[in-house]
């Protein structure tokens, strides 16, 4: 110790009294090499380079800087160069590593394969989580979906081991549950090709999510963009106590920003509340972040998130943040675009729903609101778990809810279901007896994997088209997103919440207050619920389920059978012919929400997420058409008649007939999914022309060589007609900050000229020019 104090006085003397101690941390740790996961020992955490990057954008900006700002500008590919304002400029990035679940890694691989790059750049994982359907209970639907997803799995294993990609086998669990268990890290920068990546932002990273174009890039070793983001930041005072939970805090949020309010900006959360929140629920306020369109969303290091490294077997990385923590956290009197104050004390249950995730009611209200709309008062169903809430402590309290249930003779009156999100989440609840207690309150543990969250739910016990409710701890409740019925009205909540309605069967208890009634006939409250953070004992970690890839996969192949109905190899779409776009059919003008799962639904549809030509039957399936108000039912204007989306988009493709779809606000609002840029694209579409886009999606659009247009007065949206004729005019001088000129012509032979803007930059025209940003690369590498 007395040498290290020495040397520390030496190092002062040499390097002057002003500078901070972490300068000193840096250069006695300059030595060591921690490594980013256990399973990659040859990678390493680099905070000396992020520390670096951030003090020369700090002394450029001469201002103090949020952490959002920390972290992404930490991780520039140039930081001395790179031009910076929020909101304006495109930044280009270093991602420390890329993380993809199994139904968008097939068409991501599919992408990496046709770059005919050898291996990947950057430290790449592979999760099955999103084939595994929920049907009878865990170890049977795994093994079902086994069977079922035989030639996609075999598909992902092999290019993950081809390509230097480690792959997480089916029943490892949920993508997001692996990387805050073994992948994240404070500091970090993350892509995930899920749009609920950002629950990494509960362990201090900046996690985001992207097309799988994007996550090509970034494992192809090329420099990633985004449009420099705004920062809200989230003050959090108070502490969380009694029914409130975390999840009620982006609940809160969600009512207050809408399902657009967040888009174009990190949402930073701050204050001396943070600190009353678990690491794991940090993750959950984050997770649910991408449903208010949020480029992500982040907490400060602190001591939560060290007790959950040190208790995942990560004390080595939690030694080395707690070295450079003024990096982790938010300067003292740094600015943000917008700030939010949120006291925990104060703040109460809530429950957000049905059809969409940003109608926000208290529990204590929810059941007259109910009422007053004519929605189902029955819970149906409910159902805990997901990636959003599946941590040990939402186990554990829902299990504290549980057991006095049963000690009064109760059990659920509703179906039950819990999914763990993670099989070292599983193994735990199954040791420390969590599972066994919600097992005999009624409840059916299912299999590791996302499940009736994103659809993939055999759900028998209504009716397709009837009314029903259905409570969940998810993030997303779109129109038919569980369980492909869009008369399911379905709320969401906490853990705690969705158990508590379970057991009283009805949305009109509100646990603070009411009672239920015991087997004899007593009456009783439920007490709050309780729960440890994290186990007593160390985690179970189960199965070991993860494949290493080998140190070198080039001999290795990797087959796609060309008679296969789940798998296809990508063909380049064509480039830029020079020419304006003219007399480009409306395929379908939108009216209202079109969420991703309206453009390439889920569900039974999962299973050709590796076939473009297959899924492509999904277009927009689910958007209402303004000119009927009907779902898939479009007039072909080659035939007059009318007939489903996809069959009209495949008989102009035939006929040479080039197509534009109209839509309304946040088109493409909800998942990563680039499957509803693909399908567009491979059907005879060229440009999507709405009121505004969600981030996600306007960039997927442009990697793969279409158009994302907005209006530049929104009220034109009035002016087209299902049945005009549209060229897009100005391509020849197409520019950045330029707008483009749409002719609508009617049928009536009239004609309207508007203004179009676009975000595209001098990088993003190449990829239009190319026909895709796949085309781009594979140009640059001649």
């Amino acid at each position: 110790m007395a040498s290290y104090t020495l040397t520390v006085a030496r190092l002062q003397l040499i390097l002057g009294r002003g500078l901070r101690k972490l300068h000193v941390s840096a250069a006695l740790s300059a030595r060591a090499q921690v490594a980013m996961s256990r399973f990659e020992p040859n990678t390493s955490i680099n905070y000396v380079k992020l520390h670096s990057n951030i003090n020369v954008v700090r002394k450029r900006l001469n201002q103090p800087l949020t952490l959002s700002e920390k972290i992404v500008y930490g991780h520039l590919d140039d930081p001395a160069g790179q031009e910076i304002a929020r909101g304006r400029t495109y930044l280009r990035l270093r991602p420390d590593r890329v993380a993809m679940q199994d139904a968008t890694a097939q068409m991501a691989m599919l992408q990496f394969i046709s770059s005919g790059l050898p291996r990947v750049a950057v430290p790449s994982t592979i999760h099955c989580d999103h084939l595994i359907e929920a049907q009878i209970g865990g170890a049977q639907d795994l093994q079902r979906a086994k069977e079922v997803n035989q030639e996609v799995y075999n598909f992902l294993s092999s290019a993950g081991a081809k390509y230097g990609v480690g792959f997480w086998k089916p029943g490892s669990g949920i993508i997001h549950q692996i990387i805050l268990e073994n992948y994240a890290y404070p500091g970090a920068m993350l892509i995930g090709t899920d749009s609920h990546t950002p629950n990494g932002g509960g362990l201090g990273g900046i996690c985001i999510g992207v097309g799988g174009a994007d996550a090509v890039d970034v494992m192809a070793g090329i420099p990633w963009e985004l449009k420099c983001p705004k920062v809200i930041g989230v003050k959090l005072t108070g502490t969380l106590s009694g029914w409130t939970s975390p999840k009620d805090v982006i609940l809160k949020v969600a009512g207050i920003l809408t399902v657009k309010g967040g888009t174009g900006a990190i949402v930073e959360y701050h204050g001396p509340g943070v600190d009353s929140i678990s690491c794991t629920g940090m993750a959950t306020i984050c997770n649910m972040g991408a449903e208010i369109g949020a480029t992500t969303s982040v907490f400060p290091y602190n001591n939560r998130m060290k007790t959950y490294l040190e208790k995942t077997g990560r004390a080595d990385i939690a030694t080395l943040a707690d070295e450079y923590k003024d990096d982790l956290v938010p300067d003292t009197g740094c600015q943000y675009d917008q700030v939010i104050e949120v006291d925990l004390s104060e703040l109460k249950p809530h429950i957000n729903g049905p059809f969409t995730p940003d109608l926000a009611h208290s529990v204590e209200d929810i059941g007259a609101v109910a009422e007053r709309n004519g929605w189902p008062l029955e819970v149906k169903v409910g159902l805990i778990g997901s990636c959003t809430n599946s941590s040990y402590e939402d186990m554990g309290r829902a299990a504290s809810l549980a057991k006095q249930a049963l000690d009064r003779g109760l059990k659920c009156k509703a179906q039950f279901t819990v999914t763990p999100g993670s099989e070292q989440i599983r193994a735990t609840i199954e040791r420390d007896g969590y599972a066994e207690v919600l097992r005999d309150v009624g409840g059916v543990v299912l299999a590791n994997a996302c499940g009736p969250c994103i659809g993939q739910w055999d759900r028998r016990d209504v009716k397709m088209g009837e009314k029903n409710t259905i409570v969940t701890s998810f993030n997303r409740n779109f129109t038919a997103r569980n369980d492909a019925n869009p008369a399911t009205h379905a709320f969401v909540t906490s853990p705690e919440i969705v158990t508590a309605l379970a057991i009283a069967g009805t949305l009109k208890f509100n646990p603070e207050k009411d009672y239920l009634t015991a087997a004899n006939g007593e009456k009783f409250k439920l007490t709050p619920p309780t729960g440890d953070e994290l186990p007593a004992q160390d985690f179970d970690p189960g199965q070991d389920t993860y494949q290493h890839p080998p140190a070198d996969g080039v001999s290795l192949r990797v087959d796609v059978n060309p008679q296969s109905n789940r798998l296809q190899l990508l063909e380049p779409f064509d480039k830029w012919d020079g020419k304006d776009l003219e007399d480009l059919r409306v395929l379908i003008k939108v009216k209202g929400k079109c969420t991703t799962d309206h453009i390439s639904a889920a569900g039974p549809w999962l299973k050709f997420r590796g076939h473009l030509d297959n899924i492509s039957n999904n277009l927009l399936i689910g958007a209402v058409n303004v000119e009927n108000d009907a779902v898939n039912k479009i007039r072909n204007h080659l035939t007059g008649e009318y007939d489903g989306v996809p069959d009209v988009a495949r008989h102009y493709k035939k006929h040479g007939v080039q197509w534009v779809v109209v839509g309304d606000e946040n088109y493409g609002e909800g998942s990563s999914r680039e499957h509803a840029a693909l399908e567009p694209r491979h059907l005879g579409g060229r440009a999507i022309v709405t009121k505004s886009f969600a981030r996600i999606h306007e960039t997927n659009l442009k990697k793969q060589g279409l158009l994302p247009l907005t209006f530049s007065d929104p009220q034109d949206y009035e002016k087209i007609r299902p049945d005009d004729k549209i060229s897009i005019i100005g391509l020849k001088d197409f520019a950045p900050g330029k707008p483009l000129k749409a002719v609508l012509k009617h049928s009536d032979g009239r004609q309207d000229t508007i203004l179009l803007n676009h975000t595209f930059n001098e990088t993003q025209i190449e990829w239009f020019l190319a026909g895709s940003a796949l085309n781009r690369m594979k140009v640059l590498q001649q």
